[in-house]
């Protein structure tokens, strides 16, 4: 990893203007990063432009105060990604989950600099590009902490460990997932020491739901479905249920953490009704590969955490295929 690292400090020394961009439905890993990458950059004297598909959940908005994060809009920022010198792509190294955004950053004859921890893919971005993915990395937080103290350590302070810490903590579940190791809290703790404000960063993450997001989650909890002797547990989240809360797919997130705290479970599943589709999230505890499962698919993400999206598929389809294919992976 060395020498790419080198060439991502010489590019990010050498260049001016830079367009910074993760995945569609963006969450705290890829927030927390590209936000605390522009707040470097912008310390470097550098031009820096946030430009997402998706617009910010509400929940992580405190970490974009001004509104400096926008929402893709092609005749308004078409020439910005064709004119940056860099495009800095973290938390996917997916051409296709930049959705809408993918053809100019395909298009543009900038050099593409990808940061991520997820596993490779036969995907990959056109042009120049140079990627720097590390699958032991807890997050892709914790992989541009290692970048930029590797830059200037004395640069990092509130608004920088802020959302560095954000990115961390989220992407371990508060420090508790696999790969949550005595190094990653000595980052947290350099984070902290730099101004990260833990009880307040979970605060504004985990403890400022919507009434409607409270409302839907019961009633996904109380749909919850079991299967394989209770060693698999899936929950579903359909149209009317997001239209009946108030809600959208965005406010699922971390729900996958209810059906994988019931005693016995191996595998929990939670599966989003789209117009157009699914999407699924997978969990598991152990050595059972739910990216193997989610490859199935057309998905992937890590060993015990990973995710697909289905088009033209009806819910009960999903659910079938989804639950069918799960158990052998159960009994395996």
């Amino acid at each position: 990893m060395v020498p790419i690292l080198e060439k991502i400090k010489q590019i990010i020394t050498e260049k001016q203007n830079f367009v910074l961009t993760t995945h569609v439905n963006p969450d705290g890993d890829g927030l927390g990063s590209q936000f605390a990458l522009a707040q470097f950059l912008r310390k470097l004297g550098k031009t820096v432009t946030i430009i997402n598909h998706s617009k910010t959940p509400e929940n992580y908005a405190f970490l974009d105060p001004k509104g400096e994060i926008f929402q893709f809009n092609p005749e308004r920022d078409r020439d910005t990604i064709l004119q940056a010198d860099a495009i800095l792509v973290v938390d996917t190294n997916q051409p296709a989950r930049l959705r809408s955004m993918e053809p100019f950053v395909q298009q543009t004859k900038a050099i593409k600099i990808v940061l991520d921890h997820h596993l490779d893919t036969d995907e990959a971005f056109e042009g120049a590009s140079h990627y720097l993915i590390d699958e032991e990395a807890t997050s892709t937080g914790e992989i541009v902490y290692r970048v930029l103290t590797s830059i200037d350590h004395d640069l990092i302070d509130e608004t920088i460990a802020e959302p560095l810490y954000t990115a961390i903590m989220t992407d371990t579940g508060s420090f508790r997932y696999p790969r949550t190791d005595s190094e990653i809290h000595t980052i947290a703790a350099d984070l902290i020491q730099s101004g990260a404000d833990p009880t307040n960063i979970f605060g504004h993450i985990y403890e400022s739901w919507s009434p409607g997001r409270m409302k839907l989650l019961g009633e996904t909890l109380a749909n919850m479905q079991m299967a394989y002797n209770g060693a698999l547990a899936y929950v579903v989240c359909t149209q009317k249920m997001f239209e009946e809360t108030g809600t959208t797919e965005i406010e699922t997130d971390n729900f996958t953490t209810y059906p994988m705290s019931v005693k016995g479970v191996k595998i929990g599943i939670l599966i989003n009704e789209l117009p157009n589709g699914t999407r699924i999230s997978f969990r598991s505890k152990g050595d059972i590969p739910v990216n193997k499962l989610a490859k199935e698919f057309s998905g992937g993400g890590h060993k015990n955490a990973a995710g697909a999206r289905l088009y033209n598929v009806t819910l009960e389809e999903t659910i079938k295929s989804v639950v069918g294919k799960a158990g052998r992976y159960v009994k395996n």
